[in-house]
């Protein structure tokens, strides 16, 4: 009876302090933490809707993000485009008659059996991964299977199509876009976009893109995140055919912004054709009216010789960058970068280390007095965070532009208009290094105060967490509207 007395007593009261959440909202979490662990019933449950960390931190950002006094007006986004067929991975896989096994990385894909193993690869990982399908007949075979399949969705494809996409959601925006277009993909792009003739073709180009769901299990094999792989056989793009039609629309659409991506999509090509048209694209990138910022959108790679290419070559002449953490350390790996130990990242991304090579980046090849370089930016985006990285005194609205960047990954991927507390959460680590080689601070994680800034030899951070999608609508083409978000608040100064 005593037992069943003090079962009771601590039900009505755990009912008691329900109501008090209910009641008063107001009351500090910390008065009512303490009253509940005094109960000794476990952790206090967050208190739900606003007041959830979730809550805050997407009300904080509402707050933050405004409009740069500066706006851009027209934007040109180049060269890559295609038609996105959207389906899911293991029910593709199983269609084409595989079934579940060991998984294995391939830089190129030659077969089903390549493109299997590859899959498996990434799905155990949950990590994003982009690959070149050598072989046309097979390819065109799988695609027209994948594009037939019930379910399968068609969605505009391709960095630059993406990212322009993006900004033509702002109707005050004119958008410029080069790429191969064919008759699907101009029937899906908003009318806000201006296609150049010499930009439209016959026959679309089409990436597969094979998307698995966190838990989602195929055999032995189980997803730990949402994610997906992509593979094409692309012969437009890997060539990048449309770069000259891009430099000579310019200088009629007089454009203050440019985007350019596309420049992954050479690995399927020659070493010698690489060398060649990355010496075009340079030339390409100078004949841009100075004054005008270029943002390189990079995508996953597997040719450490290309992506030392671009380092070297291409970051001097670009204004800003935007990548994720798997560019990012393959980026470190294949230009002797720091942490380019590591072989690949566990878990989230240390935020110490991904600060350590974006700062490496901007002073080994960003703009110094010692050094004839444009490369002032750097737009990271990873699932749980989000940092960009500045040269102190050639951009401003820097807090707007990360926290929108932010904010659209959470809305993005649930489908939703603006962020939904219920359908996502904070992954974000809550306490971390700001550094790991120089003498970093410790920061905790404030979800009232969601972007922590801080500054290291001329450069500034600012980090902020993301609102995860429990129930991931679609994956594709974050990346693209992270960036084309971040690039749409943020301000550069005219020099």
């Amino acid at each position: 009876m005593a037992l069943w007395r003090g079962s009771a007593y601590a039900g009505f009261l755990a009912l008691a302090v329900g109501c008090v959440f209910l009641l008063e909202p107001q009351l500090p979490g910390s008065a009512l933490r303490s009253l509940w662990s005094s109960l000794q019933l476990g952790p206090a449950p967050a208190p739900p809707g606003p007041g959830s960390p979730e809550g805050r931190l997407a009300a904080a950002w509402d707050a933050l993000i405004v409009r740069p006094a500066r706006r851009w007006r027209r934007v040109a986004v180049g060269v890559n485009a295609c038609v996105d067929v959207v389906l899911s991975g293991v029910k593709l896989l199983q269609a084409l008659g595989l079934n579940p096994g060991n998984g294995k990385d391939h830089t190129e894909l030659h077969s089903r059996n390549d493109l299997k193993e590859a899959f498996i690869h990434f799905m155990g990982k949950g990590a994003a991964a982009e690959r070149v399908f050598s072989d046309k007949e097979t390819f065109h075979i799988i695609a027209q299977i994948a594009s037939e399949f019930p379910g399968a969705q068609h969605y505009v494809g391709g960095n630059a199509a993406l990212i322009g996409q993006k900004f033509a959601a702002n109707s005050d925006l004119k958008v410029l876009l080069c790429g191969p277009v064919g008759p699907k993909l101009h029937e899906l792009l908003d009318d806000n976009v201006f296609v150049p003739p010499e930009s439209l073709q016959e026959v679309d180009e089409f990436h597969l893109i094979l998307e698995y769901q966190a838990g989602e299990e195929w055999g032995q094999l189980k997803a730990p995140h949402a994610n997906r792989f992509i593979f094409s056989h692309d012969l437009s793009n890997g060539a990048m055919n449309m770069l000259e039609v891009f430099v000579s629309s310019l200088e009629e659409f007089q454009p203050d912004l440019v985007v350019l991506s596309g420049l992954h999509m050479m690995e399927g090509q020659s070493k010698e054709f690489q060398r060649k048209r990355l010496l075009e694209v340079m030339t390409s990138i100078s004949d841009i009216p100075t004054g005008i910022p270029v943002h390189l959108e990079l995508a996953s790679m597997t040719n450490r010789e290309l992506m030392s290419s671009i380092v070297h070559q291409v970051f001097s002449a670009v204004t800003s960058l935007g990548l994720n953490e798997q560019e990012l350390l393959f980026l470190s790996q294949s230009a002797s970068g720091p942490h380019s130990s590591l072989s690949s990242w566990t878990g989230v991304p240390d935020v110490g280390v991904v600060s350590d090579i974006l700062f490496w980046i901007l002073k080994e090849h960003g703009k110094s007095e010692s050094r004839a370089s444009d490369l002032t930016r750097i737009h990271f985006h990873t699932l749980a965070y989000h940092i960009l990285a500045t040269v102190d005194g050639h951009w401003a609205n820097q807090l707007a532009a990360v926290a929108a960047g932010a904010r659209v990954a959470g809305t993005q991927a649930c489908a939703t208009e603006t962020i939904d507390t219920r359908r996502v959460s904070l992954k974000a680590p809550r306490e971390f290094m700001t550094s790991r080689l120089a003498a970093g601070s410790r920061v905790m994680l404030n979800p009232n105060e969601p972007v922590v800034e801080w500054h290291r030899e001329g450069v500034s951070f600012h980090f902020t967490p993301v609102l995860v999608c429990k129930d991931p609508v679609r994956t594709v083409g974050l990346g693209d509207a992270i960036s084309a978000e971040g690039l749409f608040y943020s301000e550069v100064h005219p020099h």
